[in-house]
């Protein structure tokens, strides 16, 4: 570890889809607001590990490729593996320089990296029964009967026609952690598990591309235990965490105890898609890491939140 290494918060950073658009174009202008909060981020001593969101960003690199398989059949249909290296690959590659910009605007030179990074994942997890995740482009029923006949799972959303699902299984074991904390180690800022990591199978020392996505709130709470980093900070698109979002009686929650945030849980307060994952990594990293601090809120409300002004804290 650097000298300059002893007096930094090491802190996990997982960016939600807010941080990144819709598209390429949405991207480039999205990731300039990112890199702000990040920097502000830096210039209050931290040492960032950052993760992020792909979920538009596959899908959009799936929907491609099985088009080009339809209009040239020569070329083969790209599997969810390689779309998700696809995406860690251009994602890190706009967010790396757009907070190298950032940071040397504030008068910080700092080395950024992104790593393509594997998450190993169990074949025989339930979620590989009951796919959750929908990804590419919108098929006839005809189409959605040969995803079928492949072994795929579709899913009809009416008026627009089916989708493909795909399983969201638990992580295991991060491949890269070494590379990932080495660089940290020597106060450099790391890009890695984009999207939850590239989902792979371990058979015989070979690392086997899983038809899956993982949730990156997950991998995030995964990589915080592994870095054993003193806070995970969660930017999404809130300024905080709510009881009875969107309902009448919204009330903010400021901070929270694990013991708090479990209960909750319980009461379904939070959306499976959207607060869930988050607070359950939270829970996660807190129960294996009870010093550490979780911090959830939005990309805007960073510097307010690190003044204690905003955001939602959760301690073990």
């Amino acid at each position: 570890m650097t000298e300059t290494m002893i007096n930094k918060k090491k802190a996990v950073v997982s960016l939600g889809h807010e941080a990144l658009g819709y598209t390429t174009l949405e991207q480039w202008d999205a990731v300039k607001t990112t890199a702000k909060a990040l920097a502000d981020l830096v210039e209050a001593d931290y040492q960032l590990t950052i993760t992020h969101s792909n979920g538009r960003q596959v899908s959009m690199i799936h929907k491609a490729m099985t088009e080009l398989r339809r209009i040239y059949i020569d070329y083969t249909p790209a599997p969810m593996c390689v779309c998700s290296a696809m995406s860690q690959g251009y994602v890190g590659y706009d967010i790396q320089n757009a907070l190298r910009a950032e940071l040397l605007d504030r008068g910080i030179a700092k080395t950024i990296s992104t790593i393509l990074t594997q998450v190993t994942v169990d074949p025989y997890d339930e979620a590989f029964y009951t796919p959750t995740k929908v990804i590419g482009r919108y098929m006839s029923a005809e189409d959605a009967e040969l995803e079928k006949k492949k072994g795929n799972f579709v899913k009809e959303e009416p008026g627009k026609g089916f989708r493909r699902v795909v399983a969201a299984p638990s992580p295991i074991n991060i491949v890269e952690i070494d590379a990932i904390r080495t660089l940290a180690a020597a106060d450099q800022i790391v890009i890695a598990c984009g999207g939850g990591g590239i989902p792979v199978i371990e058979q015989n020392h070979m690392l086997k591309g899983a038809s899956a996505v993982i949730e990156k709130d997950a991998v995030a709470g995964r990589m915080a235990i592994e870095l054993e980093a003193d806070e995970l900070i969660i930017l999404t698109g809130v300024p905080l965490v709510y009881r009875n979002f969107g309902q009448p009686n919204q009330e903010p929650i400021s901070s929270l105890t694990v013991s708090e945030a479990k209960k909750l849980c319980e009461e379904k307060q939070f959306g499976e898609g959207t607060m869930l994952p988050k607070i359950e990594a939270a829970i996660s990293y807190l129960e294996t890491h009870p010093e550490g601090r979780v911090l959830i809120t939005s990309l805007g409300d960073v510097k307010e939140a690190l003044k204690g002004k905003s955001g939602t804290v959760i301690c073990a």
